[in-house]
């Protein structure tokens, strides 16, 4: 079958057409789908194929060999015409009036659709899962490789279709498919810092000032009388301070020192340790020479019956 003029053959419709965009029309809706404007011969060529509806088109860029799918809205256009959404002319790399192959097919329906937002602005979007599914509800279909226009309160958000199943056309009427997002193209991940290793300086530090801190001996001071009189001997050094002597005398090689008490209550001050009951606070040239006691009278023993006889007569 042959339709003259128009150059319809076969059993099949196909057909190049010069295209426009959306704007050309007063039919601003084409923008938010993927339906097309045809004359009204295709579909006079169209109903004597007595093709399957809902009819669906396969359209082609023969100079970049781009493909996509449409579905048609009206046949209002003017005869070798065609008017489409000009987000469609954009993956097709067309320009106005540029020819364009409009070839009827049929798709299978849709299991499987896997997007991807331009910018990650479009998941700040409260409900973006609802506006996806209002969106798709003009479409006809899906191609993978092209980018969907999605219209949200005064904004434009652009969608790439990165895979689609079973095919790389799907129909998407009277379908359940599952949707699936890909990480938008400008998000970044978040730079993992790297596990720190704890810092010995710390440790170091708190080392040392354990170190430096004095331990606590007690009795570590020096004998006095209350009375003010020299001690004849010594006390005995404590057990506490007794290791530290005996470090100290094998260090001399067994050899006391005779200012024993007093050099090791030096030491300890001057190490930050505070001593008890020594004279070491007080100044070194104000010490008091050792009082000499005058030798005491030695007292007569008492002696039991040492008195005188005396009678009762007189």
């Amino acid at each position: 079958m042959f339709f003259e003029g128009y150059g319809y053959h076969g059993r099949s419709f196909e057909q190049t057409y010069r295209c426009y965009p959306a704007s050309f029309i007063d039919k601003p809706q084409l923008e938010n789908g993927d339906k097309i404007i045809m004359p009204p011969s295709s579909l006079d060529r169209l109903a004597s194929l007595h093709i399957d509806y809902p009819m669906l088109f396969e359209l082609r860029n023969a100079s970049t060999e781009r493909v996509s799918h449409c579905g048609v809205l009206e046949f209002i256009a003017e005869e070798g015409m065609i008017y489409m959404p000009y987000w469609m002319m954009q993956n097709l790399f067309l320009q106005e009036g540029d020819i364009v192959t409009v070839k009827n097919v049929t798709l299978p329906k849709g299991k499987y659709v896997k997007l991807q937002p331009h910018t990650k602005d479009f998941l700040d979007i409260s409900n973006p899962k609802a506006i996806l599914e209002t969106t798709l509800r003009n479409f006809s279909c899906l191609t993978t490789g092209d980018s969907i226009m999605v219209a949200y309160n005064n904004k434009k958000y652009y969608i790439d279709i990165v895979e689609t199943k079973p095919s790389n056309g799907i129909s998407i009427i009277e379908t359940d498919c599952e949707v699936d997002f890909a990480p938008p193209l400008d998000y970044k991940e978040p730079e993992r810092a790297a596990p720190s290793r704890p810092s010995k300086a710390p440790a170091e530090v708190q080392e040392a000032a354990t170190e430096v801190e004095p331990k606590f001996n007690p009795f570590t001071g020096g004998a006095r009388r209350l009375d003010g009189k020299p001690l004849k001997q010594q006390p005995p050094p404590s057990s506490s301070s007794g290791s530290s002597d005996k470090q100290a005398d094998a260090t001399n090689g067994g050899k006391t020192s005779a200012a024993g008490p007093s050099t090791q209550t030096s030491s300890r001050q001057s190490q930050g340790k505070l001593v008890f009951g020594s004279n070491t606070n007080r100044a070194p040239e104000k010490q008091k020479e050792p009082v000499k006691e005058e030798p005491q009278k030695k007292e007569p023993k008492f002696q039991p019956f040492s008195g005188k006889k005396y009678s009762l007569r007189g």
